[in-house]
């Protein structure tokens, strides 16, 4: 399995109405690539089964999405997550960790 394939699969384990970061989700399968991270989901050919709106920076703000901020934003609130001015409120509730 490839790198962008083992992220994917990693990714489709979060949960609806919970957020994860690069570094954790690179961390996840044992990388410090989280750049690398970024391009897979900005590659994403399976969204939205694999969801990539559910990644944020480590700040818990919307970074980065092929359809836009917006979009990401849309998803997000569809699926319970608050946000204000693009940063995840309550973001260490929201926060997925993989085990």
């Amino acid at each position: 399995m490839n790198f962008y394939d083992r992220i994917y699969e990693k990714l489709k384990k979060v949960p609806k109405g919970k957020v994860t970061t690069y570094k954790i989700l690179a961390e996840s399968i044992g990388t410090k690539a989280y750049r690398a991270v970024g391009q897979a989901m900005n590659k994403n050919p399976y969204a939205p089964e694999v969801p990539c709106h559910r990644v944020v920076n480590s700040k818990g703000e919307l970074h980065g999405y092929a359809q836009g901020l917006r979009k990401k934003k849309q998803l997000l609130e569809k699926e319970g997550v608050k946000i204000k001015n693009n940063k995840i409120l309550d973001f260490e509730k929201a926060l997925y960790y993989f085990t």
